[in-house]
């Protein structure tokens, strides 16, 4: 093997191992080839009678020379695996992602100037999008070593010490075990009015969107596609503004419903919106850009939609990879751990949240109490991120996922690893992420010309925020915009400072430092402006005092009694 086929072999794989010496093969080597130890080597042979000296030094010269012959043949031969195992890794993954492209879009034939221009005013030319494989949850690769499920075993002990000590304490205080749970009776009532208002929106979404798709993809052949383009896109848009957007909203502010229902709605609502827009986004383009004489249907099935709908992703696909078998064991218990991750949540806030935020709300705010607020309310607030990651993202995503034997099951890659925000943005939350990116960034980057990336990304956090903010003042009952002012000023400011060159040990300290300060801003401040609405009513409020926190200039003397809440 010449010199360059090693550098080229040495460079794409491993290290060679040192390879062993061999001091009295070289000797020997090396006494051949200088002059004077030739010639003691030939006067020593005058010196042997019978010539066994010499007939031993050949025999050993051949068995060093096999035995350094056989080394070279097993590094040669372990090297020679390691290429042809990464060569076919690679392989694999190319032919998978072949499987994403539809054989019609390879061997379809060219489109004409006039198609090509129509295709370039409506669909950005950005590749397939995201790509669908099989692959399992992380958390559940991680559990399988011991050292990591010991911190899981560690937050259920937790959990124990929290029943525990709420019913000690009930038990103290009561004389009796008190296991009414009244506070998951009420941020969960009018659950029918929720079961209903759930049904009507799915039905919408089930048929709306998808007959609107159908009957313009019929207008397409006849007269004037443009006119019937412009009134179905219309149509959709008002459907999404009012059938998704107002109603729902409005059934949960008419009726009142307590926090938890309002949650359940109104994130159904935002999940069929964007469920809806990638529908049309991802179908449309591609009738737009079919061949004319193409015989193959190109509507998708409303089989496929319906899957769609339910499946744990945001993006739209006619088919997805597929596990052969559910494993109803593991629904059931990821279903159970969504349950106790709900009681979990119920302890931390009747242990550590609602004894803390009832005394601080009988005082006026003071920069002090605000203070001390923020990091007492840490600890949960840090509780309930891992809860919510852990529930939803997890345990909820990877039950629906078996039922339907969905396997692409990255919901989240490795946040907790991250050394900057904007690694930690793209971690955090997958499924939401890929929606925003491929529909948000890179459709505003396409419609710019790709000239203003920062201004997408602001953009994108802008949406994202928004949205948030949106959900979270349905559901509390107050605009309060602390949410969305850590999103537009901490983590854009954090987005740019701590970004992707950031590494370290000592980024990921400062990022988790970070996270945890946030968490507690959110819970001490959104907790002392509950309080505040229900101490501090206002019986005639303008719009301005609407807009203006509660908390801030709440009189003691106007508060209603404790006991009333």
């Amino acid at each position: 093997m010449d010199s360059e086929d090693g550098c080229e072999l040495r460079s794409r794989s491993r290290p060679f191992p040192k390879i062993p010496t061999f001091p009295e093969l070289d000797g020997s080597l090396d006494g051949d080839l200088r002059p004077e130890t030739h010639q003691q080597s030939h006067a020593d042979d005058h010196i042997t009678s019978n010539g066994m000296i010499e007939v031993e030094r050949v025999i050993g010269k051949k068995l060093q020379l096999k035995k350094k012959a056989e080394f070279l043949k097993g590094d040669l031969m372990h090297q020679f695996d390691i290429q042809v195992s990464d060569f076919m890794d690679s392989l694999i993954e190319e032919s998978t992602s072949l499987e994403s492209v539809p054989v019609s879009a390879v061997f379809s034939r060219r489109l004409s100037d006039k198609e090509r221009s129509k295709v370039r005013h409506f669909c950005p030319p950005h590749g397939q999008g995201k790509l669908f494989l099989s692959r399992r949850s992380l958390l559940d690769e991680l559990f399988e070593v011991n050292h990591i499920r010991t911190i899981y075993h560690m937050f259920i002990a937790l959990l124990i010490l929290f029943i525990l000590s709420t019913l000690v304490v009930d038990f103290i205080d009561e004389g009796r075990l008190v296991l009414d749970f009244d506070l998951l009776v009420y941020a969960f009532g009018q659950f029918p009015l929720v079961v209903c208002t759930w049904i009507c929106m799915f039905l919408s979404v089930l048929l709306v969107p998808y007959t609107l798709f159908y009957l313009w993809f019929l207008s397409q052949s006849g007269s004037c596609p443009r006119l019937y383009s412009l009134l179905f896109g219309s149509s959709f848009l008002l459907y999404q503004a009012l059938g998704l957007g107002f109603l729902p909203t409005y059934v949960v502010v008419t009726n009142s419903l307590p926090p938890a229902s309002c949650f359940i709605v109104i994130m159904e609502q935002v999940r069929l919106m964007m469920k809806a827009h990638s529908f049309i986004r991802e179908t449309v383009p591609r009738v737009l850009t079919s061949p004319k004489d193409k015989t193959s249907p190109v509507v998708p099935q409303i089989s496929q939609y319906i899957y769609f709908l339910f499946a744990p992703t945001l993006i739209y696909r006619d088919k997805y990879p597929r596990n052969p078998l559910i494993r109803w064991g593991y629904v059931a218990t990821k279903l159970l751990q969504v349950l106790a991750c709900l009681f979990y949540a119920y302890y931390v806030f009747v242990r550590l949240c609602i004894p803390q935020f009832r005394s601080i709300s009988l005082q006026l705010f003071d920069l002090r109490a605000m203070v001390l607020c923020i990091f007492n309310s840490i600890l949960p607030g840090v509780l309930v991120l891992f809860l919510a990651f852990f529930a939803f993202l997890h345990c909820w995503l990877n039950a629906f996922a078996e039922m339907l034997c969905f396997a692409d099951r990255m919901f989240y890659k490795d946040w907790w690893n991250s050394t900057s925000f904007a690694n930690y943005y793209r971690t955090w939350n997958v499924v939401v992420h890929d929606w925003l990116y491929y529909y948000v960034y890179r459709d505003f980057l396409w419609m710019s010309q790709k000239r203003f990336r920062p201004v997408a990304m602001l953009f994108v956090f802008t949406v994202s925020a928004v949205v948030h903010e949106y959900i979270l003042a349905v559901c509390f009952g107050f605009f309060y915009p602390v949410l969305f002012c850590l999103f537009m000023c901490f983590g854009m400011m954090f987005n740019f400072i701590l970004h992707d060159k950031r590494k370290g040990p000592i980024w990921n300290i400062i990022m988790w430092t970070s996270l945890f300060l946030g968490q507690g801003v959110i819970i001490c401040l959104y907790s002392q402006e509950w309080y505040a609405q229900r101490y501090c009513p206002l019986k005639e409020p303008s719009f301005l005092e609407l807009l203006k926190p509660r908390s801030w200039n709440c009189d003691r003397a106007l508060r209603t009694d404790l006991d009333g809440l």
